[in-house]
């Protein structure tokens, strides 16, 4: 069991595989993309599995492979099999925009994958070539309906943004009624790659809840999982449910069990932080998997207490600008 300063629990891993995305989400990154990564900066597939293989055996039990946008990296499908053949690894999970996603949902299945995330602000085309820059909405769907049919458990990921997308607020809980999706309503983070300052939000957790409640007043709470970053709902009669995680507020910090490789190896012990070290560079510079648990093991006894403390820290480096492309979500 792996467990950090602060006495909780590490066992999820979130593994950004590119930094490269195929949408432009205003939220996510400028018009014109981003300063990618080259292929020797991002870790290979093989250095991307011993580190994996280290981590399942310090204590990891679930990986969430994100990007970017995983599927627009070359043979992603290679790396997912090999994961899950990973003596101790109980779950496998992928968050993806779903635009190249669908080809693939056969074999995610017949692999072992049993939870995909799709990323979707809203349900009207007009409002998601808005957000996102790019004509992709029937592709995002045919993906989700993919999904469906495999049996595959589905959470849709909404960013909430004010004078946005808000008015989806209401359709989206209205897909649960019929389908047995979870819909995960976000509160915007700051991490929009150009350096724009973030000085809070206007829709907040409690904002959401409130709009949802305005028009499903039956709505009731139901146990939240352990760890869950999510406050979890459901209406009454309803096949799916509603989730509002408070990424912004920063409510479920005293029971993260979560960290994060970014494309490039950096080591994330929290979302908000700038990184504790680089595995990649470590790897190959020499060091053995003694020395690189070893090293890890440091990393982790030196966890920042929450969200708040993590930024403070980055904030002190004025030119340090991430977009969430590049942290993995």
């Amino acid at each position: 069991m792996l467990l950090d300063n602060h006495g909780r629990k590490i066992n999820y891993l979130r593994l950004a595989v590119t930094d490269r995305c195929n949408l432009r989400c205003f939220y996510c990154m400028p018009e014109d993309g981003l300063n990618w990564l080259s292929r020797k900066e991002l870790m290979t597939y093989e250095e991307m599995l011993q580190v994996c293989t280290l981590l399942v055996k310090m204590g990891i039990e679930k990986i969430r492979i994100t990007g970017g946008e995983p599927f627009v990296r070359k043979d992603i499908m290679q790396l997912l099999t090999a994961l899950l053949k990973l003596d101790g690894l109980k779950e496998l999970s992928i968050t993806t925009n779903g635009v190249l996603t669908a080809p693939h949902v056969a074999d995610l299945k017949k692999i072992g994958v049993r939870s995909v995330n799709l990323s979707l602000d809203t349900l009207d085309a007009n409002r998601f070539f808005t957000i996102t820059r790019r004509d992709e909405f029937a592709n995002v769907m045919e993906t989700m309906e993919e999904l469906l049919k495999h049996d595959i458990e589905v959470k849709i990921n909404t960013v909430v943004m004010a004078g946005k997308n808000t008015q989806d607020i209401i359709p989206l809980v209205g897909l649960t009624k019929d389908l047995p999706v979870s819909v995960r309503f976000i509160e915007e983070m700051p991490f929009n790659g150009d350096g724009h300052s973030h000085s809070g939000i206007v829709w907040d957790y409690v904002r959401i809840f409130d709009e949802i409640r305005q028009t499903f007043p039956e709505i009731q709470k139901v146990p939240d999982p352990q760890y869950s970053t999510s406050y979890n709902y459901q209406v009454p009669g309803h096949k799916g449910s509603i989730g509002i995680i408070a990424a912004y507020s920063r409510t479920f910090c005293g029971t993260c069990n979560r960290i994060r490789i970014t494309p490039q190896g950096t080591l994330k012990n929290c979302l908000y932080d700038d990184g504790v070290l680089n595995i990649k560079d470590l790897m190959r510079s020499g060091m053995d998997n003694a020395e690189l648990e070893t090293t890890l093991r440091e990393a982790f006894n030196n966890r920042q207490k929450d969200g708040w403390q993590a930024e403070q820290k980055r904030l002190e480096n004025p030119n340090f600008h991430e977009s969430m492309a590049t942290i993995g979500g």
